[in-house]
């Protein structure tokens, strides 16, 4: 037994002038700000992170090669890059499900004009 997605869900093509008004529209700029308030500012604080390491290795590698807990301080602050990308990850998913995807999930609906048919 197969389903007709295309017959289950009619979806308009939005023209240019869609696009645009969208892009002027105030959930539009909701949506850009939500996404910018999480993104730019943890942007800049891992890059300050990655800069403050390879600064560190530069500068102090006596520092980074002392030993701590079975390796060398510039190992754990290796470790802990890999680490903070993740707590990233997880909190950009976190954050985006949250904040952006009901947001942009209404833009979308808005724009295709999606109609099930009874």
């Amino acid at each position: 037994m197969s389903v007709n997605t295309e017959a289950a869900t009619q979806r308009r093509q939005p023209s240019t002038e869609d696009f645009q008004a969208m892009q002027k529209s105030e959930e539009f700029q909701a949506l850009r700000s939500a996404y910018r308030s999480f993104t730019f500012p943890m942007s800049v604080a891992f890059f300050l992170w990655y800069v403050m390491y390879v600064l560190l290795s530069i500068f102090l590698p006596s520092t980074m090669g002392v030993p701590f807990l079975g390796m060398n301080v510039g190992l754990w602050l290796g470790v802990l890059q890999f680490v903070t990308t993740f707590l990233i990850t997880w909190a950009y998913v976190k954050y985006a499900n949250k904040n952006i995807e009901p947001k942009a999930a209404a833009i979308r609906a808005e724009m295709e004009g999606q109609v099930t048919p009874a």
